[in-house]
């Protein structure tokens, strides 16, 4: 689960690691008030206004302001506010903002020069340890820097067994080419966001960039935090820190439903109970000259309701010619889902794309009757092959 960068901020402060302070703001006129704060907390007389969406390359697309007095803040907060902001991450349908955060300006000047790095944790999967990842190319892509400089990214792994080690975190620094007491802070600075990252059982911490304050201090400017959703049930708290608006609409409607969903750009949606088979029925969608439209599991005890929300959610997309349904009926039995499928059909009304059934397992053959005398524009299958010929003439219009 995405979360946004003051509530990663929160999260990192909460563990000692020091942040880029700045208050939220929803209307200009409380980020004013939110400056007006800052500036008797932090003394800052220059404030950063920065879009709060989920994904990254918010300064390349105008999301992130510098204002130097209060009539700047209201009038970039009032700029940003509402604007769809269009960066790499978000496509080119870009997202709207809701919120701004107003932010403390940190590149004051100082006995030394400012410096920037980037620093993320994540899993390994290869080697099935935490790694921190990092580079003095702080403030860039760190895919860029991965083409054109890879040289200049460093990588450290955590045993799992012992955890980050005193001479790994003092490792990082020295390859920063850090002394004396900015030293000392990036050392801290790692302990700290390594426990940040290991307590919330999350999935990324990625801090583009940490800066190297003018005065030897060092925070973070920005926070992307990926929490599992899977460990959620463990942090209530960071679980009320989901954002819908900043999702897809049809996945948050899959989740009230229980539903694993995922939209795509294809044409054919599909409803598939198991992840390997539905993995399995997007390539029979390829094969057979069509494009998934979406990945949806309803999960081993489907029925009329599960099948039926699926439905919906599918028939929502407008790119869909055509459904294929694959179920295995080893948990559920393949007559209960085809009476779901029917009784579904019946009570959504006017579906005008064709649906392909195919079911196999307990009590296939009885499903496919089922379905086949119905009377409704939904033909059954029971092999594979069978189901992606038919998926084939449904695109080519031999069949409608």
């Amino acid at each position: 689960m995405n979360i946004h960068e003051y509530q990663g901020k929160e999260i990192l402060k909460r563990y000692g690691v020091r942040i880029q302070e700045g208050i939220v703001a929803e209307t200009p006129e409380q980020a004013v008030e939110a400056a007006k704060r800052l500036t008797e907390e932090t003394g800052t007389g220059w404030h950063v206004i920065k879009a709060q969406i989920h994904a990254g390359g918010r300064g390349k697309g105008g999301g992130v302001k510098l204002a130097k007095n209060l009539e700047q803040v209201k009038e970039l907060s009032e700029q940003i506010i509402g604007m769809n902001l269009v960066t790499h991450q978000t496509g080119p349908e870009g997202k709207n903002v809701h919120k701004v955060l107003v932010a403390q300006d940190v590149y004051y000047p100082g006995p030394s020069e400012t410096k920037e790095f980037y620093v993320s944790i994540l899993l390994d999967r290869a080697t099935g340890q935490n790694v921190i990842m990092y580079s003095t190319e702080g403030g860039m892509d760190i895919e860029e820097v991965a083409e054109h400089t890879p040289d200049k990214i460093f990588k450290e792994y955590i045993n799992p067994t012992v955890g980050l080690q005193g001479f790994q975190a003092r490792k990082v620094a020295f390859n920063f080419g850090l002394e004396g007491e900015a030293f000392k802070e990036m050392v801290k600075f790692i302990t700290s966001l390594y426990k940040a990252y290991v307590d919330t059982d999350s999935s990324m911490f990625e801090i583009n960039p940490v800066l190297k304050t003018s005065d030897n201090k060092i925070l973070a400017v920005d926070a992307k935090v990926d929490l599992d959703d899977n460990a959620l049930f463990r942090h209530k708290d960071l679980a009320d820190l989901r954002d819908t608006n900043e999702e897809d609409p049809l996945e948050v409607e899959a989740g009230e439903h229980n539903l694993n969903y995922v939209k795509l750009d294809g044409n054919v949606g599909c409803m598939v109970n198991g992840a390997g088979l539905a993995m399995a029925t997007m390539d029979i969608i390829k094969l057979s000259g069509g494009e998934p439209a979406n990945f949806l599991d309803v999960g081993g005890g489907a029925n009329a309701k599960t099948v039926e929300a699926g439905f919906r959610i599918i028939l929502k997309d407008p790119n869909v010619k055509a459904i294929l349904i694959n179920i295995f009926g080893g948990i559920v039995r393949c007559d209960r889902v085809a009476n779901g499928v029917v009784e579904a059909y019946k009570n959504i009304g006017n579906i005008d794309v064709p649906i392909i059934v195919r079911l196999q397992g307990t009590n296939a053959e009885e499903g496919a009757r089922i379905i086949d005398e119905s009377g409704l524009k939904v033909y059954s299958a029971v092999a594979l092959k069978e189901a992606a010929q038919k998926v084939k003439d449904v695109i080519s219009g031999v069949i409608a």
